[in-house]
């Protein structure tokens, strides 16, 4: 098996891999770049140069780290493996001179067994070690012998999961739970949704399902990309150094908001006129708006070629027009297709009298029909059809009814949703419009009926529990013909829309046969805090299964004070004095006081303790959190219980409860717990 020195040595080995693989790559990309060739040869070495300089990009960023964090030892009962031992690591490292690799990705096939083998079912290992680091510094290890049936509790697996967080999210290749390897090795064809209590481990999933895509499938995901999704910049900002850690450095990483911003977003919607807007419907109303612009011809085409007049009679241009409407074409798409039309039945009608109607022919036929064609299939703008849209109803003329004058939200909203949806005081112009969050979900939608979006081959879309309906039409269309990885908590829902069901759900993302997989297993949350924060479930009006924490350890406490800013600055204070980043989560009213006590306190909010406003809580944790009074942050919205049991749920360690108030009445007030 080897002693620690034998390891430390294999720890040399790694490195002086590593170091061969960047040498190589440099050297590969400088004399690719110095090599001429054929058209064929240099666009065959310009594939090959992309290559070879990611690889380079990904071995240059290589974060410092430890190079492994496994080995299998594979026994009798392995036929492929029998007798072979293998390092496990977050990546590949070659072997000297063309010899076996020192280090096995975790995503290599044979590296499955590290996560699921056990003493019921060994999977051929007959040892499975875990390695103990400090830093870059190789301190120790645990040997499992497994085909003896030994499988106790691992003191560097739960020093691994109980480990400070301080700084961005970090992967948990070393972690990874059986439960967690299934949803994270699903087949690339399937779409999932994960239904994930606090602290289970979703999103790392989500984003190590990501990079195991990617490794079983490059040639494809490369080509079609990949698409990871999360509620606001600052859980993007907390989940960015993973997959670069892991080796992938070319997945897009957003917020929904970023990748629909076609308009700067100046202003800000009611929540009344939010709801109307996020409402399904109102992709009824816009398509009824676009599809609306086009009119029954009334007029011949009347083209002028030199001497030669061309015409298009008025029925045959209608036919055109109903057909290509019939084939449910994209706007912008149909509108082409009736140019194209058109410019053909010129075209015979020219080649019938001899005229040779060559390329440069066609194009200026096709230009001198635009008049006729904007006549009855105009083109369209989403900014100023939304602006249309939203100033209201206009009195319906000749004209404007074959334009669609007649409202496209009639039959489609009630009266007052309608009203919600209308501007006040329109702006004059669409250049001067303000435009809302919600509007850039219209004006996707809208872009959508003109032109497809970009697809990708797989999405990963976090906190999906919040989306709109209109979102999820939007991260459908990106995934139509591919597959999503769908995470979320039906507890934390905080908007106004959110879902209350993940099967309706998956059907809004266009998945409706999406498999539904609950992780209830919290590797994150003490299981006191955990505890706290189940009473809350009762009253969230979702039905999810309750949390079960892995860790013993941690701690709550629940602190009643006279003054809330002199007890939340004494708490922090004392979370100083322990390992790690603290978190301070109040009613987003009360953060502005808050900060101002504690930098008046003479507390540096620059470091390892901030404050935040429980808007935007979710997806992130911190080793100590306070939360600040509960029954501000339980009365501040209409899902003020669930923003309440996410703030909760955002302690790796230890809770500190603080409040002037009496706690909200869901919340039961468990033993104190030091």
């Amino acid at each position: 098996m080897g002693t620690l020195d034998d390891e430390r040595e294999h720890v040399e080995r790694c490195r002086a891999g590593l170091r061969r693989m960047l040498e190589g790559a440099r050297n590969n990309v400088i004399l690719g770049e110095t090599v001429a060739g054929d058209r064929y040869s240099a666009e065959r070495l310009g594939r090959q140069l992309k290559s070879l300089a990611k690889e380079l990009k990904e071995l240059t960023e290589e974060p410092e780290g430890p190079p492994f964090f496994g080995r299998l030892d594979f026994g009798q009962g392995s036929a492929e493996h029998r007798g072979r031992s293998y390092h496990i690591g977050r990546r590949h490292i070659s072997g000297e001179h063309g010899g076996p690799p020192v280090v096995i990705d975790w995503r290599a096939p044979v590296s499955r067994a590290f996560y699921r083998a056990g003493p019921r079912d060994p999977q051929g290992v007959a040892v499975r070690r875990r390695f103990g680091w400090s830093g870059t510094l190789l301190t120790s290890y645990e040997d499992e012998r497994l085909e003896q049936g030994e499988q106790g509790e691992s003191r560097i697996l739960a020093a691994e999961i109980e480990r400070p967080r301080v700084g961005p999210m970090r992967d948990i290749v070393a972690t990874i739970q059986p439960e967690q390897d299934d949803l994270v090795r699903a087949d690339l064809n399937a779409s999932i949704c994960v239904q994930g209590a606090p602290g289970t481990g979703k999103t790392a999933v989500g984003l190590h399902r990501a990079a195991y895509l990617l490794y079983a499938h490059r040639r494809r995901l490369e080509r079609s990309g990949v698409l990871v999704l999360g509620p606001n910049r600052a859980f993007i900002g907390y989940i960015s150094a993973v997959l670069p850690a892991l080796g992938e450095v070319d997945v897009e990483q957003t917020t929904l908001e970023r990748l629909l911003a076609t308009v700067p977003v100046t202003a800000a919607d009611s929540e009344a006129t939010a709801i109307v807007k996020h409402d399904a419907r109102m992709a009824e109303v816009l398509r009824r708006a676009v599809y609306g612009r086009i009119s029954k011809p009334v007029e011949p085409v009347v083209v002028a070629d030199g001497s030669s007049r061309w015409r298009v009679q008025e029925d045959e241009l209608r036919r055109i027009v109903d057909d290509t409407r019939r084939e449910s074409l994209p706007y912008g798409v149909g509108r082409e297709r009736v140019r194209a039309r058109v410019v053909a039945s010129i075209r015979r009608q020219a080649e019938a009298r001899g005229q040779t109607a060559n390329a440069a022919w066609l194009r200026r036929i096709g230009r001198a029909v635009t008049p006729a064609l904007d006549a009855v299939w105009p083109p369209v703008k989403p900014e100023e059809l939304l602006y249309d849209l939203l100033r209201g109803p206009t009195p319906a003329t000749t004209t404007s009814e074959e334009r669609g004058g007649r409202d496209p939200a009639k039959g489609v909203l009630t009266d007052t949703e309608r009203a919600a949806i209308t501007w006040l005081q329109p702006p004059r112009s669409v250049k001067s419009a303000s435009w809302t969050p919600a509007d850039l979900v219209l004006l996707d939608e809208i872009a959508a009926m003109i032109e497809r979006p970009r697809g990708y081959g797989h999405v990963i879309v976090d906190e999906a529990q919040d989306l709109s309906p209109m979102e999820c039409r939007a991260v459908a269309r990106r995934s139509e013909h591919g597959s999503l990885t769908v995470l979320g908590d039906l507890a934390q829902g905080t908007t106004p829309w959110a879902a209350t069901s993940w099967k309706e759900r998956m059907a809004l993302l266009g998945k409706p046969d999406g498999e539904v997989i609950a992780l209830t297993t919290g590797y994150r949350v003490p299981a006191a805090v955990v505890e706290l924060a189940n009473t809350l479930l009762g009253a969230l009006r979702v039905d999810v299964p309750a949390t079960r924490s892995y860790r013993s350890d941690g701690r709550l406490r629940l602190t009643r004070v006279t003054n809330l800013e002199t007890g939340v600055v004494a708490a922090a204070r004392e979370a100083l004095g322990f390992e790690g980043s603290i978190g301070v989560i109040a009613a987003d009213a009360a953060v502005e006081a808050l900060t101002s006590a504690l930098w008046n306190d003479g507390l540096d909010l620059a470091g390892r303790l901030s404050v935040l406003p429980a808007s935007l809580a979710k997806g992130l944790e911190y080793d100590h959190v306070i939360v600040a009074e509960p029954a501000a942050i339980a009365a501040a919205e209409r899902r003020g219980l669930n923003r309440l049991y996410v703030a909760l749920t955002r302690a790796v360690s230890r809770l500190d409860v603080v409040h002037a108030r009496p706690l909200p009445a869901p919340l039961t007030r468990p033993e104190h717990t030091a």
